[in-house]
């Protein structure tokens, strides 16, 4: 199977040199896919808004099958198995990813997958992040109450979709939503 490290360390600086912060690089198997192949799924956002929208994403998808393709060339293939690649914007259900997810989206709704149990020998909570303190993952879990554990200690974690993140969640753009409307009208 491919290393995704190597994999990170050669996107990361396509997303950055557009302006973009890395949110997560994920190689999906055939099963996940439901596919003859695998996926190799970017995310990425925009820091000033969150999100990517659909010309970002086209632009980044370019910007990295180059940057793949020329290393292939080079003798270096990051994925042996045929795969597709799939640039996306985190969305509003966004998965947690880096350290500063858990400060930024404090206050929300969230389900974390644990490698190790917490008290109650939970490993899946769901309930209101609280924050981080240090390496430490502060939570509300529904059924255990206030739990913390290391952020190390997180296989997954995902912001749930409530009003309160709707509220809280930067529009997207809506540039072009005009004609599209009208065409739906016709």
């Amino acid at each position: 199977m491919a290393d995704i490290a190597r994999i990170t360390e050669v996107i990361e600086p396509e997303v950055t040199a557009l302006g973009f912060d890395l949110v997560r690089v994920k190689l999906l198997g055939r099963s996940e896919v439901g596919d003859d192949e695998h996926a190799l799924q970017i995310m990425a956002e925009n820091p000033k808004t969150g999100q990517l929208v659909l010309d970002d994403c086209v632009k980044l998808s370019h910007r990295i099958s180059d940057r793949i393709d020329a290393l292939e060339e080079a003798g270096e293939a990051l994925i042996d198995e045929a795969y597709r690649l799939e640039v996306s914007s985190p969305g509003i259900d966004r998965p947690l990813t880096r350290p500063k997810d858990f400060v930024n989206w404090a206050g929300h709704e969230a389900k974390i997958g644990l490698t190790a149990p917490v008290e109650g020998n939970r490993k899946t909570l769901h309930g209101e992040l609280l924050g981080l303190d240090g390496e430490t993952v502060q939570f509300e879990d529904r059924k255990s109450g206030r739990v913390s554990f290391a952020l190390a200690d997180v296989h997954s974690a995902r912001l749930v979709l409530t009003d309160k993140l709707i509220a809280a969640t930067r529009p997207l753009d809506t540039s072009g939503a005009d004609e599209i409307l009208e065409e739906q009208e016709d």
